[in-house]
């Protein structure tokens, strides 16, 4: 009897890698300097110039960069941080790591980003940082949030799924006070676990800078190829270690090269979808920026719950059946057992974020993805 053949099975994501990330890598394996250094630097000057930033800080996530971000805010002890119910829960996480509290508030059901009606109505005395989070790499409106908050809240972009995306033709993470990118593998770009913190604040960059390196007042690299050995940094704060290796930043100088035709190939399929979806009466495609340039990280579908003929677990159930992975678009941060126990939380206290957490579904689109498979996907969802 012949072997069956393999099940087909489509990821939900899958890092664009090759021969060029695998050569990158040669160069620091062979000198022996593997932790931050010179591929970091030039990791560094190149992501700051695509994205039109004064400074780019690479650290070993985009969690870690959030949290050095708030630090070099000044955020601690009796501040308030306003983040969106629904996202990663790293965005709230940062937030009691430095001893402040974080504020919830309801999202835009469309855009999926923080609702800037409900914004307003959190601001307090002790609002200290705003964390728009520009959600599967649809930018938040920036200028406009700015706009309706007092002129000492700062404004920290989350912008773990936007890198490479723009609204109005301004870059994700260059109108903030600060921000934080994700290099993950789910997002467009990877350099496995990784991100970078972007400032135009030459004091915010500073002190990001030392807090990244343990506190030091001078970097490894500086460090190691002075004139004089002997000398030990001085340490100003007590920092941390966050930083980047040389192994990563090689990667990521590679994998940034590629970054506008890697985005470029995922809007196409992005409107493809869109395209051969409408039809589906039960499902709600997520909708392009009028004036913007989406980096599409992920493709998030809206499930209506009066019109789907069956739960939106049980389609996620069928797909994978059929060899397709799926997701829940993010978690309603809310609604998970930690925050809800500890600020005694109702679920439809949010109830957009409580809606998207059960109705939405991240479907494969990545660029590994054949023609082939985009049009399996299309066929098994209209044949639900």
């Amino acid at each position: 009897m012949a072997p069956l053949p393999p099940k087909r099975i489509i990821p939900i994501s899958q890092p664009a890698l090759g021969e060029e990330e695998w050569q990158a890598l040669r160069e620091p394996v062979l000198s022996g300097w593997v932790t931050q250094g010179p591929k970091v630097a030039e990791f560094e000057r190149q992501f700051s110039k695509h994205h039109r930033v004064k400074h780019a800080i690479a650290v070993s996530s985009c969690t870690t960069g959030l949290h050095l971000a708030l630090l070099a805010m000044g955020v601690g002890q009796g501040d308030e941080v306003i983040v969106p119910a629904f996202t990663w829960i790293a965005t709230a996480n940062v937030v009691l790591h430095c001893g402040a509290t974080p504020v919830f508030v309801d999202i835009d059901r469309l855009t999926y980003n923080l609702s800037l009606a409900e914004l307003v109505q959190k601001v307090t005395a002790r609002t200290k940082v705003v964390v728009p989070v520009h959600l599967f790499g649809r930018c938040s409106d920036i200028a406009a949030i700015r706009a309706l908050l007092p002129a000492d809240v700062k404004i920290l972009e989350d912008a773990a799924c936007a890198v490479g995306a723009s609204l109005r033709g301004i870059p994700a993470g260059s109108q903030g006070d600060a921000a934080a990118f994700s290099f993950h593998p789910r997002k467009v770009i990877t350099t496995g676990e990784g991100g970078m913190v972007t400032t135009n604040n030459d004091e915010l960059a500073e002190i990001m800078n030392q807090l990244r390196n343990h506190g030091a007042t001078v970097s490894e690299e500086q460090r190691h190829i002075g004139p004089k050995p002997y000398i030990l940094p001085d340490f100003n704060l007590p920092g941390y270690n966050y930083r980047m290796t040389d192994l990563q930043g090689a990667i990521g100088v590679v994998q940034l090269s590629k970054l506008e035709a890697l985005i470029k190939e995922r809007s196409k399929w992005a409107n493809w979808y869109k395209q051969r979806l409408s039809c589906i009466e039960w499902l709600r495609c997520p909708e392009e920026s009028i004036d913007g340039n989406d980096s599409w990280q992920a493709y998030v579908v809206y499930v209506y719950p009066d019109k789907s003929p069956m739960t939106r677990n049980d389609i996620m159930e069928i797909l994978l059946g059929k060899g397709i992975a799926t997701r829940p678009g993010t978690h309603a941060v809310h609604m998970t057992n930690f925050y809800r126990r500890k600020f005694n939380i109702r679920p439809e206290q949010f109830p957009n974020a409580m809606d998207c957490d059960g109705q939405t579904i991240a479907i494969p689109l990545h660029n590994n993805m054949s023609a082939q498979d985009y049009e399996y996907v299309v066929e098994q969802l209209k044949s639900i």
